[in-house]
């Protein structure tokens, strides 16, 4: 039963990639330039109440973690961070080989 969940909350995260991508691509396609559409930025659109607590967040973590690892899965393009979450769910969801 946990296994059925969790691979489709794999599938959930990689269908969402696929919308990001389709949406990033649209909006290229309209500004005719490459607009791709990071993970902080989606994130701030989707909670903007939540993203408030973000600065209280950045005392609470250590520099080492914040900077080179939060902030850069902030960055990176929304489909690429769903796509990678999505894959790594799935993988776990793999049964494994006897």
């Amino acid at each position: 039963m946990l296994r059925w969940v969790v691979r489709a909350l794999g599938l959930l995260l990689l269908a969402s990639a696929f919308a990001a991508a389709v949406m990033d691509g649209a909006r290229s396609l309209a500004d005719q330039q490459v607009a791709l559409t990071s993970m902080g930025a989606a994130l701030g659109r989707m909670f903007p109440a939540k993203m408030a607590v973000l600065p209280a967040l950045v005392g609470k973590l250590h520099p080492w973690l914040w900077d080179p690892v939060v902030l850069s899965i902030l960055y990176v393009p929304a489909f690429l961070d769903l796509a990678v979450l999505g894959l790594v769910v799935m993988a776990f969801s793999r049964r494994r080989a006897a």
